[in-house]
């Protein structure tokens, strides 16, 4: 399982706000079943490459309308391959190291 951060940037709308197209992509990634955690500056999704591939292209793809005519997405995938990984596990790893 890998873990992936994505964070879409829409461009040249009539308000600085995009939480509207936020709340559209977000409904793409909890309609899709996976593990994930909204966060201020982007959202993290656990699932296998092919998963995590076709959500960035249907989250990029949708917020395309009448009023956007650029979208900015970013993603950074962590794939680990030699153990599984997840959002409590890495956080956990971290903790730990706190103490």
């Amino acid at each position: 399982m890998a873990l992936m951060e994505i964070s879409v940037v829409p461009l040249g709308t009539s308000s600085p706000s995009v939480s509207d197209f936020i709340a559209k992509a977000l409904k793409i990634i909890k309609d899709s079943g996976l593990k994930y955690e909204l966060t201020p500056m982007a959202t993290v999704i656990e699932g296998d490459i092919p998963q995590l591939l076709k959500i960035v292209e249907q989250i990029h793809s949708s917020l395309f309308d009448d009023q956007v005519k650029r979208i900015v997405t970013t993603i950074k995938i962590d794939d680990r391959r030699d153990k599984e990984i997840t959002f409590k596990s890495k956080i956990q790893s971290v903790l730990k190291k706190l103490d």
